[in-house]
């Protein structure tokens, strides 16, 4: 709506435009996913502020005993993405790092597989050393068939008692997932799926957003791709 005021003889003309305020949806969108995910991490004794930061993570973070963080590794950039954006929002000082690899199982008990596993597990530990030397790192390797690679990462978890679980994440497009899920080989989403949805820790799938704009995209049992700012 506009008011418009005409003064004589001077011919200045006045304008005064009012114009309606944009609704707050955004704001109140994020805040909600924000509040859900705050009682999503709470209900894992989990606290995250809003640039992802894991606040706090079992009480024993607090006691100074630590908490157990595992993180899957593969040879994929993802998997390195997952472990960077660990490292820098949700490790402490205190915590201890579980670098777990699934292998495929040997063949007449010889596995070249396994010790390239090692040797990426290991260049994983010295980038853990490397920027946050006062953590305890841990590596593991575990077989298990391709198809049975999300039980075998819960397994594992809950035998090692982790308090929280964390995946890199691919990104695909519609074309290539149509195609995967034409062929049944679109088996590194349902793993991902299948550890959010039936671990008994924490579980985050980690992938980062783009270099264009930045920061990541998580997924929880509670909200897939909230992109996080950091």
């Amino acid at each position: 709506m506009a008011r418009v005021r005409v003064r004589l003889p001077g011919f200045c003309v006045s304008c005064r435009c009012r114009v309606p305020t944009q609704p707050q949806q955004y704001q109140q969108s994020y805040n909600s996913i924000y509040r859900d995910d705050k009682v999503e991490f709470s209900n894992n004794s989990v606290e995250m502020n809003s640039s992802g930061d894991m606040l706090k993570l079992e009480s024993e973070s607090e006691l100074g005993s630590g908490k157990r963080v595992m993180m899957v590794v593969e040879s994929r950039v993802e998997a390195k993405g997952a472990l960077q954006w660990a490292l820098s929002h949700t490790i402490q000082s205190q915590d201890t790092v579980v670098l777990l690899h699934v292998a495929k199982p040997s063949k007449y008990g010889i596995n070249s597989g396994r010790q390239k596993a090692y040797e990426l597990l290991c260049s994983m530990k010295d980038m853990c050393q490397a920027r946050r030397p006062e953590v305890r790192v841990e590596i593991a390797v575990v077989e298990g068939k391709e198809k049975q690679k999300g039980p075998t990462i819960v397994a594992e978890a809950k035998q090692q008692n982790v308090s929280l679980l964390v995946l890199g994440q691919r990104k695909h497009s519609m074309v290539r997932q149509l195609r995967a899920m034409w062929r049944g080989k679109n088996t590194r989403t349902r793993v991902v799926d299948y550890c959010i949805q039936n671990a008994n820790c924490m579980t985050i799938a980690v992938r980062r957003k783009s270099r264009k704009y930045g920061g990541y995209l998580i997924t929880t049992k509670r909200h897939k791709n909230f992109w996080l700012l950091a």
